[in-house]
C-alpha cells in the first residue's frame, strides 16, 4: 500500500465533518459555522453555505444525491438541496451531535445530546424520543431497517425506524470509555450486518445486530475521533489523536499510515468506489490520498502465491485452479515461492512454509520456519535451504535460523532476480542490474559470474531450460536473446515488457508488450496475437498472465511455430512443438505432413494422439513390409496418397513401380469405375469385362439395381443379372431377357421361370418352359397354379402325366371339400384304393351326420368302384363283387329310409300315406338282424304304425305298436306311441281286404301278407318273387348280347306291330312257378323278339355281371329305369324329380350326360 497526497487545501476553522455526494463529484464540509462545498478533484471550495449561527458540527448526504442536512451548536437542522439551496429547518432542545441519512428511504436521523428525532418528507412533524446520554454518533444498517446510536456513557443502542430500542450494548468502561464513532460494514458478500465500534477507551470493537461481540478489542494506543468503511467493506480508515489517518483491514488490522499530520484528525471519508481518502484536521487543514494497493506475489511454474485483503495469502495452483488461503493476521509485505517452499514476509518475521505432500491434488502448506526478525527489503527469494533478501545493490543469503551465510555487494541497483533452479542448498541466481549487467550467482558462492554486459537498464530476463540462451528486455522495452556460451546476439524484437522462456521447450519463447503476446519459435518469425496483461511465465501451452490484480493461466495453441517447423520439414521438433498443446486438426496436419514425408515414426506417435487406427494400421502394415526387405519408398509413398485420397497421383506412383493392378483395385475398391477405364484404356477387353461386373457389384450393394442389372448383362452375367431383376419383380424386363436367351442356355431360363412362378406371372413361365421343351415342369407349373384345364390338356396330348395331374388334383379337391369330384380325380389316375377311401369316408360322414339320401348315393359309387376294380383284378373280383352287392343292397336301405327319418323329425310330409306305408313294409323286410348305422327301426315301426292305421291295415298297426314296446322308444314318441296302443284297440282285428287283394302275386297269383314276418325280404310265399312296388318282373334271356342288340334295333323298327297270339313270355311265367328259392323266367330270343320295347326293360351291367331283362306286366303303368343306376320309377314321379334335380334322383346322373 502506497499512498500518495493527491490535494490539500486549508479553511483555517476546525473541521469537525465532511461528506462525499454519492456520486463522489463534491465535498461538503463542516467547519466553523459554515458548510463548505467543495470539488472532490482537487478541494476547490465550489461555495460555503451559512444559515447556522452556531459551529456545525455534522454533515450528510441523502443516497439519491438530491439532499444533505447540516446540524450545528444551535440546535437547529437544515436539509439543503443539490443546487445548494435551503429548503427545511427544524430544530432540537440541545446542540446537534450527528446526522445521518436512511441508505433506502428518505429518513433523516438527526441526535442531540437528550435525544434524536426522525423525519422524513411525508411526515408533517419530527418523531423524537429522550435518551439518557449524549449521543455523540450514529449510523445506519445497509437495508436501513436500524439505527444505531452511540454514547457518552459507552451505550451503543440499536433502535428500529420508529425510534423504539431493539438492542443494547454496553462497553465495560461505562462512560470512563464514551463512544466515540461507529459504522456499519457496507458489504454486501457479508452475511450478518457488522458494527465498527470505537471508543476513547482506545479501543475497537466489532458486533453484530444481535449485539453480540465479533473477536476481541483491539487496542488503537490513541482515542480514534472518526472512523469510514471503503465502499466495499474490505478496508477501514480511522483518525484520531495520533494525528495520523490510519489503514485497517475489516477484522481492526492495522496495515499502515496513510498520512500524518500536526493536528488531530477530526474526520475521514472513504470516496465512494474508488481509492480515495479525504481527512479533515483540528487546524483545518484538509487532505485528500490516492491510495495504490501494490501486487505482492510470486511464481514458480506453474503454482502462483499472491496476497489478498492485505493480510492474507492465497496459493493457487494455475492449472487444476485449487486455491489455498493462509490467514497471517497481518500485514503481508512479501511474497517468495520455490518448489516446495513457501516464504511469506510480515512487519516483524519471515514465515517459512513448507507442502506438507507432494501430490498437487492436495495442497497444504504448514509452518515449518519462522525468522523472527524485521527486515527491510525490496525483493525477496528463497530457496530449498536459504532465503535471499535484495536490498538496493545488496543481496543478502539467510538461513532458515536466520544466520546471514553470504552476501554479495553490486556495483549498481539490483533490477530483476530470479531463481534458476539447482540441487538443494546450491541453487543459482540469475540477476540484472540497472547499468545492464547480468550476473549469475550460486548460492554457495561467494563470487558472482557476469554472463552479459548490456549498455542499458535490465528490466527482465530468463534463462532457456537448457542454460544455453539468454533473453533480456531492457529498459527501451527491447527483447534481446544471447547465447550465452558465444555471447553473439541471435535475434532481437522491439515492444516487449516481459519475456519467458518455455520451460518444456528449449527453442521457444514468449514475451509481452502494447498489449499483444508474442510467440516465437527458433528463428522463424514472430506470432502475434491479442493479450491484456503482463506475462509472467510460460509453461508447456500454458502462458500465466498477470492483469491488474488476478493471475490466469492462459491456453495457447502451439499450432502457429508448429506449422513453421513443418514448412521447413522438421518433423521432429514440429512433434515436440505439439506436444506442448495442438488442435486435433493440427495433430492430424503434422501427422500427414510426416506420412508424405516419410518420417513414420513421428507420424506414428501423431496419428496415436489422435487414435487414427485407420492410418496406424497403414503405418504399421507398411513397417512389416520394411522388415520384410521392402525398400521402394515410392510405393509406400503411393500407398499414403491412396489412403490420403489422391488417388491420382498414387495411380501414377503405382504405375510408375510398375504395380499396375493396385492402382486398379483401388480405383475398383473406390467405384471410381471412370477413372479405372480411364487407366486401364480401350484395349485391354479381359480387364473391361471384370470392371464392369465390379461396377455392377457396387450399384447393386449401393441400392442402384437396375443399372447393376444392366452391367451384369452387358458384362454376360445373366445369372446375376436375372436374380437383381427378378428380387425386384420387374417382369418386363425379365422376360425380355428370357426371349433373348438360347433355348440351350437352360440354367439361366430355368432361374427366369421361377421368378415369373414367384411373381405369379403364370403365361410368362409356361412360355418359358414350352421354350425349354420341359414338359414335366410345364405340367408341375400347370398343378401348382390349379391351371388344371392346361394340365389335362397336357395329359391328354401325354398321357405318361396322368398321375402327376390327377393325383394332385384330387387331393385339391379333397382340401377344398368337393370330395365326390376328388374321388372321380382318384379314379380317373388309377387310384382306386384312394377313390374307395374318399368314397368310404365320405359315406361314413353321411351316416354320422344323417343325411342318408348323401350316404344312400355315397354306397352305390362304392358298389360302384368296387364293380370297377372286380373288372380290372381277377385276384379280387370275387371280394369285389360280394361288396358290389352289398354296398348295392345297403344304398336302396338307406335311400328309402330317408324318407321315414324325414317324416319322424319333420311336420310335414310330401308323400303319400300308401308311399310311406309301402316304403316301411319293404325297410322292415329287409332289416335283417344287423341293421346298418344311422337307420332307427324305432322310427321305422312308428312310421309304419301311423300309415298302418290310415290305410287301413290294423292288424299291422298293431303288430308295429307291439313291437315297440319291446324297443327302447325316445321321450318324444313316447306319449304319441301309447296314445296309439290304445286307441288301436278300437279298430278292427284284421287288415283292410283291398290291402290284401293289392299283395298278389301276378307270377303265382297268391295272396301274401302285408309283413312277411319269417323271410328277409318282400317275395311271394309260393313263388319266391320279389314283390316290387313296380309290376316289373325278371326274366333271363338265352341269346347273347347280340341278339338283344339286334332285337332292340328291330323293336324300333317294327315297335308298331300288334300280336294276336297268346304271350309266350306269360306261358312261360305261369309254367315256371313253385320252389323254395327264386328262379327267374328264362325266355328264348324269339320270345325277347316276340315282346314290346316299351315293355322290356334291360339292365346292362358291364362286365363281369351280366345283363338284367324285366318285363311290366301292367303296360298301362308307365316305367322309367335310369340308364346309370338301372333303378326303375314310375315316369311321372321321375320327371318330377328329374325337373327338380336336373338329375336321377338315386345315382345324381345329370340328365343331359350320355349314357
Amino acid at each position: 500500500m502506497r499512498p500518495f497526497e493527491k490535494w490539500k487545501e486549508s479553511v483555517r476553522e476546525r473541521v469537525y465533518d465532511l461528506a462525499f455526494k454519492p456520486d463522489g463529484s463534491q465535498i461538503i464540509i463542516a467547519a466553523g459555522q459554515r458548510v463548505l462545498v467543495c470539488d472532490a478533484k482537487d478541494g476547490t471550495i465550489i461555495q460555503p453555505l451559512k444559515g447556522h449561527s452556531g459551529t456545525v458540527y455534522c454533515v450528510a448526504y441523502a443516497r439519491d444525491g438530491k439532499r444533505f442536512a447540516s446540524g450545528s451548536a444551535d440546535k437547529s437542522i437544515i436539509i439543503w438541496t443539490s443546487k445548494l439551496e435551503g429548503i427545511l429547518r427544524y430544530t432540537h432542545n440541545d446542540a446537534i451531535q450527528c446526522v445521518a441519512y436512511n441508505p433506502i428511504t428518505h429518513q433523516l436521523a438527526s441526535c442531540s445530546s437528550g435525544d434524536f428525532g426522525l423525519w422524513s418528507p411525508e411526515q408533517k412533524s419530527v418523531n423524537k424520543n429522550k435518551v439518557s446520554s449524549r449521543i455523540t454518533c450514529c449510523g445506519w444498517t445497509n437495508d436501513g431497517q436500524y439505527l444505531a446510536l452511540g454514547m457518552m456513557n459507552g451505550v451503543v443502542s440499536i433502535r428500529n425506524k420508529n425510534g423504539e430500542e431493539k438492542v443494547k450494548i454496553e462497553r465495560p468502561g461505562g462512560s470512563l470509555c464514551p463512544i466515540w464513532s461507529i459504522a456499519w460494514n457496507p458489504s454486501k458478500d457479508e452475511h450478518n450486518d457488522m458494527l465498527a465500534v470505537a471508543d476513547w477507551g482506545q479501543k475497537l470493537s466489532f458486533y453484530k445486530l444481535s449485539g453480540k461481540q465479533i473477536g476481541k478489542d483491539r487496542t488503537l494506543n490513541y482515542d480514534p475521533c472518526c472512523i469510514s468503511y471503503f465502499s466495499k467493506g474490505e478496508y477501514i480508515v480511522m483518525g484520531g489523536s495520533d494525528k495520523q489517518v490510519s489503514l485497517y483491514t475489516k477484522d481492526g488490522v492495522r496495515l499502515g499510515t496513510i498520512g500524518e499530520h500536526k493536528a488531530w484528525v477530526w474526520t475521514c471519508r472513504v470516496k465512494p468506489d474508488s481509492n480515495y481518502v479525504v481527512c479533515g484536521c483540528q487546524d483545518g487543514t484538509i487532505f485528500c490520498y490516492q491510495l495504490n494497493f501494490t501486487t505482492v506475489h510470486g511464481l514458480y511454474k506453474d503454482c502462483y502465491a499472491y496476497r489478498d485483503s492485505m493480510t492474507d495469502v492465497i496459493v493457487q495452483h494455475l492449472i487444476t485452479e485449487q486455491k489455498l488461503r493462509i490467514k497471517c493476521r497481518e500485514l503481508v509485505k512479501k511474497i517468495a515461492i520455490y518448489r516446495n517452499r513457501l516464504a511469506i514476509q510480515l512487519p516483524e518475521k519471515i514465515n517459512i512454509c513448507e507442502l506438507s505432500s507432494d501430490d498437487s491434488s492436495t495442497m497444504h502448506y504448514r509452518i515449518s520456519k519462522k525468522i523472527c526478525k524485521k527486515f527491510e527489503c525490496n525483493l525477496l527469494v528463497v530457496c530449498s535451504q536459504h532465503i535471499i533478501l535484495c536490498q538496493e545493490k545488496r543481496l543478502q543469503c539467510l538461513s532458515f535460523a536466520g544466520v546471514k551465510e553470504k552476501e554479495w555487494v553490486m556495483e549498481s541497483m539490483i533490477r530483476y532476480i530470479k531463481v534458476i533452479g539447482g540441487p538443494p542448498g546450491k541453487e543459482g541466481l540469475l540477476v540484472g542490474l540497472k547499468n545492464g549487467a547480468i550476473l549469475k550467482i550460486f548460492v554457495d558462492n561467494p563470487f558472482p559470474i557476469t554472463l552479459l554486459k548490456l549498455s542499458t537498464s535490465v528490466r527482465c530476463l530468463d534463462m532457456s531450460a537448457s542454460r544455453n540462451k539468454l533473453a533480456v528486455v531492457d529498459e527501451h522495452n527491447t527483447l534481446l536473446v544471447y547465447d550465452i556460451n558465444s555471447k553473439e546476439l541471435l535475434f532481437q524484437e522491439p515492444n516487449a515488457n516481459s519475456v519467458a522462456w518455455n520451460t518444456q521447450c528449449e527453442d521457444m519463447l514468449c514475451f509481452s508488450g502494447n498489449g499483444y503476446l508474442n510467440i516465437k519459435a527458433s528463428n522463424f518469425p514472430v506470432h502475434q496475437q491479442k493479450m491484456q496483461g503482463f506475462m509472467v511465465g510460460y509453461n508447456g501451452s500454458k502462458i500465466f498472465c498477470l492483469h491488474v490484480y488476478s493471475m490466469s493461466a492462459v491456453e495457447v495453441p502451439q499450432s502457429a511455430p508448429m506449422y513453421q517447423y513443418l514448412e521447413k520439414k522438421m518433423f521432429k521438433e514440429a512433434y515436440q512443438i505439439a506436444c506442448l498443446g495442438v488442435t486435433d486438426s493440427d495433430w492430424r496436419d503434422l501427422a500427414t505432413e510426416a506420412l508424405e514425408g516419410l518420417d513414420f515414426e513421428t507420424a506414428k506417435k501423431a496419428f496415436i494422439r489422435i487414435r487414427d487406427l485407420r492410418y496406424l494400421e497403414l503405418i504399421s502394415s507398411i513397417e512389416e513390409r520394411k522388415k520384410r526387405g521392402e525398400s521402394d519408398n515410392e510405393l509406400f509413398l503411393a500407398d499414403v496418397y491412396a489412403f490420403q485420397g489422391k488417388f491420382r497421383e498414387a495411380a501414377k506412383l503405382y504405375k510408375r513401380t510398375g504395380h499396375e493392378s493396385k492402382a486398379l483395385s483401388m480405383y475398383t475398391d473406390l467405384r471410381m469405375f471412370d477413372h479405372a477405364k480411364e487407366f486401364v484404356g480401350a484395349t485391354d477387353t479381359k480387364s473391361s469385362r471384370m470392371l464392369i461386373t465390379k461396377q455392377a457389384d457396387w450399384a447393386k450393394s449401393s441400392k442402384e439395381p437396375r443399372a447393376a442389372a444392366e452391367m451384369y448383362l452387358s458384362a454376360g452375367e445373366h445369372m446375376k443379372a436375372i436374380d437383381i431383376i427378378g428380387e425386384h419383380s420387374w417382369a418386363d424386363m425379365l422376360i425380355d431377357i428370357a426371349r433373348k436367351l438360347d433355348k440351350a442356355e437352360r440354367e439361366p431360363l430355368a432361374k427366369c421361370a421361377l421368378h415369373f412362378k414367384r411373381l405369379k406371372h403364370h403365361g410368362y413361365a409356361s412360355e418359358i418352359y414350352s421354350k425349354m421343351g420341359d414338359l414335366k415342369a410345364l405340367v408341375q407349373l400347370h398343378v401348382e397354379t390349379r391351371n388344371w384345364e392346361e394340365a389335362f390338356s397336357l395329359v391328354e396330348k401325354h398321357p405318361q402325366f396322368k398321375y402327376d395331374v390327377f393325383v394332385p388334383y384330387a387331393q385339391w379337391l379333397a382340401e377344398n371339400d368337393r370330395f365326390e369330384e376328388a374321388q372321380k380325380a382318384f379314379h380317373k389316375a388309377g387310384r382306386q384304393n384312394e377313390a374307395v377311401k374318399v368314397l368310404e369316408q365320405l359315406t361314413h360322414n353321411a351316416v354320422v351326420e344323417n343325411r342318408f339320401n348323401d350316404a344312400g348315393y355315397y354306397y352305390w359309387m362304392l358298389s360302384m368302384q368296387c364293380l370297377d376294380i372286380g373288372r380290372e383284378s381277377k385276384e379280387q373280383r370275387k371280394e369285389m363283387l360280394e361288396k358290389f352287392e352289398r354296398f348295392q343292397h345297403l344304398a336302396e336301405l338307406y335311400y328309402v329310409y330317408r324318407s321315414i327319418q324325414r317324416y319322424t323329425d319333420e311336420p310335414f310330409s310330401s308323400h303319400m300315406p300308401e308311399t310311406l306305408f309301402n316304403i316301411c313294409r319293404f325297410l322292415l323286410n329287409n332289416l335283417t338282424k344287423d341293421v346298418p348305422p344311422g337307420i332307427s327301426k324305432v322310427n321305422t315301426l312308428f312310421a309304419l304304425a301311423k300309415q298302418s292305421r290310415k290305410v287301413g291295415a290294423y292288424k299291422l298297426a298293431r303288430y308295429a305298436y307291439e313291437k315297440l314296446q319291446e324297443l327302447h322308444i325316445p321321450s318324444r314318441f313316447l306319449e304319441s306311441i301309447e296314445l296309439g296302443s290304445l286307441t288301436i284297440r278300437s279298430k278292427p282285428f284284421h287288415d283292410s281286404e283291398d290291402l290284401i287283394e293289392d299283395m298278389m302275386c301276378y307270377r303265382c297269383s297268391t295272396n301274401n301278407p302285408l309283413l312277411n314276418k319269417s323271410e328277409t325280404a318282400v317275395a311271394s310265399s309260393n313263388c319266391r318273387q320279389s314283390l316290387h312296388l313296380l309290376s316289373a318282373y325278371h326274366m333271363v334271356s338265352d341269346s347273347n348280347h347280340a341278339c338283344v342288340q339286334e332285337y332292340m334295333q328291330a323293336l324300333r323298327i317294327d315297335g308298331g306291330l300288334d300280336y294276336t297270339e297268346e304271350d309266350p313270355f306269360t306261358a312261360k311265367m305261369s309254367f315256371e312257378q313253385g320252389g323254395s328259392t327264386f328262379v327267374p323266367v328264362k325266355v328264348s330270343c324269339s320270345v325277347l323278339r316276340s315282346m314290346s320295347r316299351r315293355d322290356v326293360l334291360i339292365k346292362r351291367w358291364p362286365k363281369p355281371l351280366k345283363w338284367e331283362y324285366f318285363r311290366s306286366l301292367l303296360p298301362d303303368v308307365s316305367i322309367t329305369m335310369c340308364p346309370s343306376c338301372f333303378k326303375m320309377f314310375h315316369s311321372e314321379d321321375y320327371e318330377l324329380l328329374v325337373l327338380q334335380h336336373n338329375c336321377c334322383p338315386y345315382c345324381r346322373r345329370p340328365i343331359d350326360e350320355p349314357t
